[in-house]
């Protein structure tokens, strides 16, 4: 097997901080993303909000969250919440 089918079946996963839960059973998700500019060598900084499936209701605003990739639920949630890393303070 290529390593393209590999990573072909192989869901994504990302880690971010909830910066909404006020829907039942979603939580809205801020994750970070830093790349070099191609051509001026600086470090480029952005942030995606990606909602995500949330089933206990258990993730609070500022906990830091791991979320993966899963079939649509609804319009705008394609990501579910799989564990909490960080309880916020």
């Amino acid at each position: 097997m290529s390593t393209e089918s590999m990573e072909r079946g192989r869901r994504k996963s990302r880690v971010g901080v909830v910066v909404s839960d006020g829907r039942d059973k979603t939580v809205t998700v801020e994750v970070p993303s830093s790349f070099s500019h191609p051509r001026y060598d600086k470090v480029v900084r952005r942030s995606t909000k990606l909602h995500a499936h949330d089933e206990a209701n258990d993730a609070k605003i500022g906990d830091t969250v791991r979320i993966a990739e899963i079939r649509p639920i609804s319009k705008q949630k394609r990501w579910r919440v799989v564990e909490i890393v960080e309880r916020a303070r």
